[in-house]
């Protein structure tokens, strides 16, 4: 079976979308608070996340490991209006990075951004390691994924 890192069509159609996502998000004024400038290198980690997620290189892991990603996220006190915002405009930037259309693939990245997106909000307002999410490491999203959620 393809996986949606295929299907989404690799690293160039995801630094494409996570390109078209950074621009949004630091345009926005409900996410300003969150993302305050440019970061060298986000899109790119941005994109490693996401093709790890959709079964693509572990290049997330390998070279930064899930522990950055909780420590991007501890203490921004992401409320849920910038959760919902930081979907919607991420939605809006598959659109426009013309991914994939099809209803099992738009299933998918909702399920993965609306989970992903808990998580990061359920870390970002953990005063003590215990509140943080379990999760440790990259979910790797699968199609039955989407149907399971």
């Amino acid at each position: 079976m393809t996986t949606l890192y295929e299907h989404a069509g690799g690293d160039e159609a995801l630094h494409r979308l996570e390109e078209l996502f950074y621009d949004k998000v630091l345009a926005d004024p409900e996410l300003r608070s969150l993302f305050t400038e440019r970061r060298p290198n986000h899109v790119e980690h941005l994109t490693w996340f996401t093709a790890e997620s959709f079964g693509g290189p572990d290049r997330f892991t390998a070279e930064l490991g899930f522990k950055h990603l909780i420590d991007m996220h501890r203490h921004l006190r992401i409320g849920d209006g910038q959760r919902e915002r930081f979907v919607t405009l991420y939605l809006e930037a598959v659109d426009e990075a013309e991914l994939p259309q099809d209803e099992p693939f738009r299933k998918a990245v909702r399920s993965h951004l609306e989970f992903g997106s808990r998580v990061a909000q359920q870390n970002s307002q953990a005063e003590t390691e215990a509140e943080l999410h379990p999760l440790r490491e990259v979910p790797r999203w699968q199609w039955e994924a989407a149907a399971e959620q």
